[in-house]
């Protein structure tokens, strides 16, 4: 293990920063290599043709040359790159070509000299690089280089730093990686060296956030080495911020004094039907909230049966929240007294924030919670619900089905449109918060409510933006190898794929970063609003799947096919079924059935076939999920078939055997009640779809993945 040399990279950082430059030279992009133990080829500087002779000799050659300057970054445009150069006579003609070129290219260019570099030409080129993301900060790509990168863009993305065994991951992550492997007699590559740059790049990233982007392209992976070829490095110039951050201990004392108050203050409560400040009040009374409710309204006297004070200084008790329901331009001089009050947590209503166009106020009232250590959600914001006090801090509808999942929307309509769907399918939640312009409380924070809320099992989150990737992700990471965390993240396309100086600046302007990453922090992301909500629903219905073996049983064959599709499509991994298993469950099916995977026992079968053929399924211990494809029969009616199926399911339970089971009802209208009578006990099942059933459970196979929990 080399030892970093980190003051020879603060030395050169510190030159180029005191020099106002943004880019480093060739040579100097070498010294920050060479200080990270990151492999270059042999190469040396020549400020004159005779230097450059004499350098090419003692490198050997074949020689590629390269100019040297920091008013050309993109040294090829400029006619500055000369490879395969083989003799002295070369070098000589090549070094006073790459100095005319730059001057025809700029002619005020400061030019530092010529690179000469030994030139590599085995091995498979492939980019390894780092660049600054506005919402992640340090993120690491590795992808396919030359060409490739630019055309293909098999790339994939991790947030920096990266231990050893997720730099391998990384490696092995793009889908060309079989050309790595060695294909059609070609040596495989060095994959562990590969790893190995990629740490110790992530490394230097991460201990000089100065550095904003770095490229190793191409860099020359071969079957006993990885040798960067050339080196780009791009530097910040201002002053280095670092972002507001809460401690966790902070976090979780804010959060439980917001979702669990004794009081209440309703700034701005109402006694007229049709405002918010009346829904609110009327929410909060009504739906059995049992702390104190505070109303606000200096021109009441008293509201829905509770007396109205003046200002919320007025209020005789501690108060733990405050909700406004106050026009935006009244909110920084309300929430000043709820400072005065002592008042940790306020939650936002108004619009006409930052959304708007108003990012002044938006900052003012910040700066005013800020100073007096006030969390704050929203604006701009529909309100939240927390099930297990009773609380529904809202101007919409109330729910109070209470259950264990948590959902978070930064969109009102999308809140509506959960809202609704948790009612339609009586969805058990235990909140549901709005975050709107998340100006301070954000997703991280209520993941680490939610990790130690024993009254939430699963959390699905709508979202267009993270405010603080980071620490999203150190976040997510905790609570995912415990709980499911489903992301719907909106927006798939970038505005933010700016004009980057570098492949990897360009390359980051991608929703890929964000699919790369939500997955390094262990997240499922869903793929639309539907998918994200049945997800939430049926997640915490399935047991965590003990290994990989997934079993079809099926009444039709047609829809056999289609769930084969689906599993290939989410990833499962259909059984390959021994002998003995196989003719187990011949026994149970007609001879022109099929055995194999799918068990077709066809659509003519009377309920006890399905009885056996899931039973053996379950019992089983090599069989570790189920898939059950329904069809609509005489023989088998769908109520039948849904009463046999929890019938059995629960037998199995009640000895211990707990496999994930979905299904899939292909019928007519009938099937929909028997879906239901399954989703009642515990099994995942969907009329009319294929798609869906598949999807959850792929859904829960990806964060078990994740979180270690199944046996290899």
């Amino acid at each position: 293990m080399v030892a970093y040399d980190k003051a020879a990279v603060r030395e050169v950082l510190d030159k180029a920063r005191a020099e106002g430059r943004e880019s480093l030279s060739a040579p100097e992009g070498k010294r920050l290599c060479d200080a990270y133990g990151i492999p270059t080829p042999g190469e040396g500087l020549a400020a004159t043709a005779d230097e450059a002779v004499t350098l090419a000799g003692e490198i050997g050659f074949p020689v590629v040359m390269k100019i040297v300057s920091p008013d050309i970054l993109h040294k090829t445009e400029a006619g500055g790159v000369i490879v395969g150069v083989t003799d002295e006579a070369g070098a000589r003609a090549s070094y006073e070509k790459i100095i005319a070129n730059a001057k025809a290219y700029k002619a005020d260019a400061d030019i530092t000299g010529v690179q000469v570099q030994k030139l590599l030409s085995e091995g498979q080129e492939v980019i390894i690089g780092a660049t600054t993301d506005d919402t992640f900060g340090k993120i690491v790509v590795f992808g396919l280089g030359g060409v490739l990168v630019e055309v293909l863009k098999d790339v994939t993305f991790r947030l920096a730093p990266l231990e050893q065994a997720e730099a391998r991951a990384m490696v092995e992550d793009i889908k060309a990686v079989e050309i790595l492997r060695g294909v059609r007699g070609a040596d495989p590559v060095d994959l562990d060296a590969l790893a190995e740059v990629v740490k110790r790049l992530s490394d230097l990233v991460t201990d000089f956030p100065e550095i904003r982007e770095l490229d190793l392209n191409p860099v020359f992976a071969a079957k006993d080495s990885a040798i960067a070829a050339d080196v780009r490095v791009l530097v910040e110039t201002g002053e280095i911020t670092e972002k507001h951050v809460y401690s966790d201990e902070d976090i979780i004392i804010a959060m439980n004094r917001l979702m669990k108050p004794r009081n209440i203050a309703v700034i701005g409560a109402s006694a007229e039907d049709g405002k918010i400040g009346n829904s609110v009040m009327k929410n909060l009374v009504n739906g059995g909230y049992q702390g104190g409710i505070y109303p606000i309204n200096p021109k009441a006297d008293e509201i829905l049966g509770r007396k109205a004070y003046k200002a919320v200084g007025d209020v005789p008790a501690d108060v733990d929240v405050a909700v406004f329901a106050i026009p935006a331009k009244f909110v920084a001089g309300a929430l000043e007294e709820c400072g005065k009050k002592g008042i940790p947590a306020a939650v936002l209503i108004p619009s006409g924030f930052a959304e708007t166009g108003n990012q002044e106020l938006q900052d003012e009232v910040v700066e005013i919670a800020r100073r007096h250590g006030i969390r704050l959600l929203g604006p701009n914001i529909y309100g939240y619900y927390y099930t297990p006090e009773n609380l529904c801090a809202t101007f919409c509808t109330p729910y109070d089905v209470k259950g264990g999942v948590a959902l978070t929307s930064q969109s009102g309509g999308i809140g509506m449109a959960i809202l609704g769907f948790s009612r339609t399918t009586k969805m058990g939640v235990s909140a549901i918060v709005g975050l709107g312009n998340k100006s301070d409380v954000d997703e991280d924070d209520l993941l680490t409510f939610f990790e130690q809320d024993e009254n939430t099992q699963c959390v699905a989150m709508h979202l267009e933006d993270l405010k603080d990737g980071r620490a999203f992700v150190h976040a997510a990471q905790r609570i995912t190898k415990k709980k499911p965390v489903v992301v719907l993240k909106a927006g798939r396309t970038s505005a933010g794929a700016k004009a980057a100086s570098s492949h990897t600046g360009a390359l980051a302007g991608d929703d890929k970063v964000y699919d790369d990453i939500l997955r390094q922090a262990g997240v499922v992301r869903a793929p639309g609003l539907n998918e994200m909500l049945e997800y939430a629903r049926g997640l915490p219905l399935l047991p965590t799947p003990k290994g990989e073996n997934v079993v079809i049983i099926t009444g039709a064959g047609g829809s056999g096919v289609l769930l084969s599709d689906a599993c290939v499509d989410n990833g499962l991994s259909m059984m390959e079924i021994p002998p003995d298993l196989d003719e187990a469950f011949r026994k149970f099916i007609p001879p022109f059935g099929a055995a194999g995977n799918p068990i077709d026992i066809t659509g003519g079968e009377p309920p006890s076939t399905y009885e056996a053929t899931i039973r053996l399924g379950l019992e089983d211990p090599r069989i570790h999920a189920l898939i059950l494809g329904y069809w609509h029969t005489i023989v088998t009616p769908p109520m039948v078939f849904a009463e046999v199926t929890a019938r059995v399911v629960n037998e199995a339970r009640a000895k211990g055997i707990d496999k994930p089971v979905v299904a899939s009802l292909a019928g007519d209208t009938e099937v929909e009640r028997a879906s239901e009578y399954l989703f009642d006990h515990r099994i995942v099942a969907y009329p009319y779809t294929t798609e869906l059933p598949v999807a959850v459970l792929g859904a829960k196979y990806r964060w078990a993945r994740s979180a270690g929990l199944i046996e290899q």
